[in-house]
């Protein structure tokens, strides 16, 4: 009890130890990452967002990691680190894995499915509903959610990478992107009607509307080189140099009140196939014009130019003839008239302000001319009633999609538990006692082994008390726990047996790898290889073996937390359950050979060197009542049970030491039985004798 306090005081003692936490990389160490031409800028931030680069040296997007903003806990306790690649129209170019210390893909399955997995960001834009999982169904489940394919065995650290990514991105979003948009973009209404007319949509602000003059535009160039080069605007300072109106035709009701009815059934008919196009009619009755000579159909207008949220907004002439309604004004029935279109999905929404910018241009010169350029700009926003969004599919949350996709197995999982529970609390002596207890023991164990452990992958593990004594000193989230509901269940449940059993159930019924132990235990009996039995003394102190190695994990979780992923293979769990012993040859060596072990030494591993049982040990400490009856005989004169435990549970004085009970009730069964209990059998023997000197 001294050994287990002192362990104890201890592991609470490096809890509260100093722990660093994680700063972003320097140029350096990111530099590697980005794929020529690509190049990595400035840093834009403390928080490790730095600007992305192309050949030509312009800003092409941003590049960060996830850990410094969204240092969200993996089963190992530290963050999974990724480096996140953004064009600026939202777009995800890289997702790269820089460090982690998930023991599944440390030890177990390899990186190699970790970054393949990263891979399936590529092209999808943050405006997508990215989640972690399949669509249930013909592969389609009709909703705007984008699926991504999990990891088998390791759906809980990828759904924790996903979560870092988007949470890191959308903050980048919001901080540096606010022009693009973070949901799916308004899209008109195509069924909406409303009676409109020119002078309605000007009255309600749906016609964007700006004039120059000449003498405001010679304001513009005065003191440059091109001030004195447009004669016209000297010799008409009044006059007008730019009348530009603007107005967006997506949703129909407003085109049926600016174009002719052959134009508008044009331009539906382009809608109908450009499903993701805003058009926006531009009429310029001045001057000025909208083109140069140069500009070529259906390309990007060379004079025109826009931009929303301080991100430009790709504009392309959408090669419509153009015929406007009669009713509108003569003005503008005379001026130039374009339909640009803009592709939504880029982030451009309709309702939002947005600006649209023309080019004032002059020449100075005659044979190789100068060219100067002022911008002129008017804004724009479209009512809302106009547009509609699609109805969001919200994703569920990563919790609750985990307990979905495993619903059946959570179900079998549960009514299994409730009967092992039910049994070993109501009628456990009775089951200790039946005539066929030991093939009932063994086939509980073997379901325990197939199912918990081989297809559930329920094994327990170190690595969650490690995971969240480090989450705990570092104030972090513990929702990576609901990521694995299966284990979590395990762990309730385990938690709830400190209180009734202390540390046998887990240890002595619901751990897969003790119970490939014990079956090896059974066949080294059945081939009566001789048993090895450390003598009362040794076995005492290897039984603090144990509580030094969690010490020494734990003290790794604040000194080294790079080295535990490995420290943590003192476990062969992963090698034995997860992944079927499919591994690198020394830690299949080790696993087979605790195995081997077990055949001679029982249960060695569990007894002596496992660190998950040293917590077991500590949180039977819970325990609430000593299960086990015992006789004032117990001890002293009887031994029987001490000798037959085969855990060294039980003391000379017949005291129980439920931290090293594993539940097996060899003893309940000694206990209750009249033919193997000795205070029983000398009780029916005195009887007998006073029954025969009565008579």
């Amino acid at each position: 009890m001294r050994v287990l306090k002192v362990c104890l005081g201890f592991v609470l003692l490096l809890v509260h130890a100093a722990a660093s936490l994680a700063a972003p990389l320097d140029r350096d160490a990111l530099a590697p990452f980005i794929v020529p031409p690509m190049s990595l800028g400035e840093q834009l931030n403390d928080e490790g967002v730095w600007q992305l680069l192309n050949s030509g040296g312009a800003e092409a997007g941003f590049v960060f990691e996830t850990e410094p903003m969204a240092p969200l806990p993996g089963f190992s306790g530290a963050a999974i680190n990724m480096l996140v690649v953004l064009d600026l129209d939202g777009r995800f170019l890289d997702v790269k894995l820089i460090s982690h210390n998930e023991p599944i893909f440390v030890s177990g399955l390899g990186e190699a499915p970790f970054h393949k997995f990263f891979e399936q960001y590529r092209g999808h834009s943050i405006s997508d509903n990215l989640v972690v999982g399949t669509p249930y169904g013909s592969g389609s489940d009709g909703s705007s959610l984008v699926y991504l394919d999990g990891v088998t065995k390791a759906t809980a650290s990828v759904r924790i990478a996903h979560e870092s990514i988007l949470a890191a991105t959308l903050k980048v979003a919001r901080e540096k992107m606010s022009g693009v948009a973070t949901g799916p973009p308004a899209y008109p209404d195509m069924d909406y009607r409303e009676d409109l007319s020119w002078a309605d949509l000007v009255e309600q602000g749906l016609v964007a509307h700006h004039t120059v003059t000449n003498a405001e535009i010679d304001a513009e160039f005065a003191g440059t080189l091109w001030e004195f080069d447009d004669p016209e605007a000297q010799a008409d300072p009044d006059g007008t140099y730019l009348d530009l109106w603007v107005v967006d035709i997506g949703p129909p009701a407003i085109a049926q009140a600016v174009l002719s009815p052959s134009t508008f059934a044009e331009l539906q008919d382009f809608m109908a196939i450009a499903t993701t196009d805003e058009p926006v009619l531009v009429i310029e009755t001045a001057r000025h014009g909208l083109v140069t000579d140069d500009f070529v159909r259906n390309t990007s207008p060379d004079l025109i130019s826009a931009e929303q949220g301080g991100f430009p907004i790709a504009l392309r002439d959408a090669d419509i003839f153009i015929q406007l309604h009669p009713d509108l004004p003569d003005a503008l029935h005379d001026g130039t008239a374009m339909i640009l279109r803009t592709d939504r999905r880029l982030g451009f929404d309709p309702t939002a302000e947005w600006s649209l910018n023309v080019a004032a241009l002059r020449e100075h010169g005659m044979f190789q001319p100068q060219i100067g350029s002022v911008t002129i700009g008017t804004t724009l926003a479209t009512d809302p009633r106009f547009f509609m969004r699609p109805e969001l599919v919200a994703p569920r949350p990563a919790w609750l999609d985990a307990l979905v996709n495993r619903w059946t197995d959570l179900a079998i999982l549960g009514a299994f538990l409730i009967g092992l529970v039910a049994l070993l609390g109501l009628r456990l002596n009775r089951l200790a006692g039946h005539k066929h207890f030991t093939p009932i023991r063994l086939m509980i164990l073997a379901f325990v082994t197939g199912f918990i452990g081989w297809w559930g992958q329920g094994q327990l593990s170190i690595a969650t008390p490690l995971a969240v004594i480090r989450t705990a000193f570092e104030g972090g989230s513990f929702a990576f726990l609901l990521y694995d509901p299966f284990s979590l269940l395990l762990w309730v449940v385990s938690i709830i047996g400190f209180v009734l059993w202390g540390r046998g159930l887990f240890c002595g019924w619901l751990c897969p790898f003790g119970a490939l132990q014990e079956f090896a235990h059974h066949v080294g009996r059945f081939l009566r290889l001789p048993q090895i039995e450390p003598s009362a003394a040794w076995d005492n102190r290897l039984k603090l073996l144990k509580f030094v190695v969690l010490a020494a994990l734990v003290a790794l979780v604040f000194t080294a937390p790079a080295r535990l992923d490995k420290a943590i293979e003192v476990e062969p769990f992963k090698t034995a359950i997860t992944t079927f012993f499919i591994r690198e040859w020394y830690y299949v060596a080790y696993a087979m050979g605790l195995l081997l072990l077990s055949m001679v030494l029982f249960k060695g591993f569990c007894r002596y060197v496992c660190p998950l049982g040293a917590v077991m040990a500590i949180g039977g400490l819970l325990r609430g009542r000593d299960w086990i009856a015992r006789r004032a005989e117990c001890g002293s004169p009887c031994q029987l049970c001490n000798v037959k435990c085969s855990y060294g549970a039980i003391k000379k004085t017949g005291e129980i030491q439920y931290t090293e009970c594993f539940q097996c009730l060899e003893c309940v069964t000694i206990h209750d039985s009249a033919e193997q209990c000795v205070p029983l059998i000398l009780a029916s023997k005195n009887g007998r004798r006073l029954q025969r000197a009565a008579a």
